[in-house]
């Protein structure tokens, strides 16, 4: 059985870019996603309150698909 890094149970369009990133693999799903806030400076500023729903939203990224694929790195 692996540790989780939170006890968080599901990530959610609500759910923080940087409670996100707190899970090993997360970045790499973000970036598969083509989430421009992990190279974004500005958003290295906001990103504990950049939630990921808003920035989907904004870039036209496929929400639910991203967060099928995060939260079963959650499970």
């Amino acid at each position: 059985m692996g540790v989780k890094m939170k006890t968080q149970n599901k990530i959610t369009k609500n759910t923080t870019l940087a409670e996100i990133l707190e899970y090993p693999k997360a970045s790499e799903i973000l970036s598969k996603f083509n989430f421009p806030c992990l190279t974004c400076p500005m958003a290295a500023l906001e990103i504990s309150t950049l939630k990921i729903g808003v920035v989907a939203e904004k870039y036209n990224i496929d929400l639910d698909a991203c967060l099928e694929e995060l939260n079963k790195i959650i499970e």
